[in-house]
């Protein structure tokens, strides 16, 4: 059960790796007052009343945020619902994961998706025991259909048709609106995202990197999942047109998400992300659907289509050709990132927390160890599953507790 401390005494967190935003640091301690990170301190700084901690060697990061996960353990925030949501976040936060936004698919009509906005806004008005929503990320019906990947096609519209505009009174809960750049209508519907705070994302799309231009001209600043579903290298004639992979690859002023699962991405893909994007633009996330968290082999559905668990990943059922989001949770990336593509810890874990928060504006409180930022911490083992997960001052999840 969560441990809700009365928030009168500090905590400290003694005898930990702690990831600061450019090195990892070894003896200082961690300290954390009245919801908040006070600061690094020496030992003998520890005030007398403090609560201390000692964390076994373990890894102390700032909480991780993931600012593209679709659900875990059975359950969508598609599902606008109370036990959906809990499940979800209670999951996240057993994984170190203490910020999220609640990401939806274009699986269902636009009233039903702005039902699902209702409900995430009213779910973030109250307090919870679980990572915090942030907000929502839509991956809208104004996609491409060739593009689409595991999502159901039946949905699928055109900016220039309108019907964008009920979506546009949710600028205080829509942080990301993914869509396809070269549709009718987009560029538009662009400018109204930007106008209404909501920013705009170009993801499962056919575009050239001249309609990436041409929407970075109207506010976009952010890509969805590189290599998942998007337009590369075509020739037209003697000319090779490049496509919306090369533009995230290259385009200065764009944050990039990258699934580092290492099933939608070899470790050489991810390897050139990062070497021509850096870890202070390119977000690792989850991508993560109803079949995170649960067994080889589990089914789980998405919008009325058939999926499973299979080989660490979501598949569709009967096709062995096209991945249905993950089935790893953000935290579980960080091995990957570190082992397999051989990037150091303190940019992986800023990939995870930093990077993404800075994203979608909320660098000043959260995603990073720094003073005055919500006191958001996960303590990991070596192998990154999550020890303790600590929520604005409170231990959400200790692996130690009895159940």
């Amino acid at each position: 059960m969560p441990d809700h401390p009365s928030g009168r005494h500090a905590t400290a967190l003694t005898n930990g790796r702690i990831a600061l935003p450019d090195r990892v640091i070894i003896g200082p301690v961690l300290l954390i007052e009245g919801g908040k990170i006070v600061g690094v301190v020496r030992q003998d700084e520890i005030p007398e009343n403090a609560h201390v901690l000692d964390v076994g060697g373990r890894i102390i990061t700032p909480g991780l945020v993931d600012i593209h996960t679709h659900g875990a353990v059975h359950h969508s925030f598609n599902e606008p619902d109370a036990a959906a949501y809990e499940a979800i976040t209670v999951e996240n936060a057993r994984r170190g994961v203490t910020s999220l936004l609640a990401t939806l698919a274009a699986v269902a009509p636009i009233p039903e998706l702005c039902a699902c906005l209702d409900y995430c806004r009213s779910w973030m008005a109250g307090q919870h025991d679980g990572a915090q929503i942030l907000g929502a990320h839509l991956e809208s019906p104004f996609i491409d259909p060739a593009q689409a990947g595991g999502v159901n096609r039946k949905g699928l519209r055109t900016p220039a048709d309108g019907s964008a505009e009920s979506l546009l009174a949710y600028g205080d809960v829509l942080r990301l609106f993914v869509l396809a750049p070269e549709l009718p209508g987009a560029l538009d519907l662009v400018s109204a995202l930007v106008r209404n705070g909501i920013m705009p994302a170009a993801g499962h799309s056919s575009c050239r990197d001249t309609d990436v231009a041409a929407a970075m001209d109207r506010g976009l600043r952010h890509i969805t999942h590189i290599w998942s579903s998007q337009s590369s290298t075509i020739r037209v004639g003697p000319w090779r047109k490049p496509g919306l992979l090369e533009a995230s690859l290259v385009f200065d002023g764009l944050t990039v998400e990258m699934i580092s699962d290492n099933r939608h991405l070899s470790p050489t893909l991810m390897k050139l992300a990062y070497k021509c994007i850096g870890p202070d633009r390119l977000c690792v996330i989850s991508d993560a659907t109803s079949g995170a968290g649960l067994p080889e082999g589990s089914p789980f559905t998405i919008g009325g289509m058939a999926y499973e668990v299979r080989d660490g990943v979501g598949m569709l059922i009967g096709d062995d050709t096209t991945f249905a989001g993950s089935s790893t949770l953000l935290s579980q990336m960080l091995p990957v990132l570190i082992d397999e593509v051989g990037i150091p810890l303190v940019e992986a874990v800023r990939m995870a927390s930093l990077t993404p928060a800075r994203a979608i504006g909320w660098a000043e409180r959260k995603g990073s160890l720094e003073a005055g930022k919500d006191a958001d911490v996960a303590v990991f083992n070596p192998d990154f599953t999550a020890w303790r997960t600590m929520i604005g001052g409170r231990w959400i999840w200790m692996s130690d507790s009895p159940s």
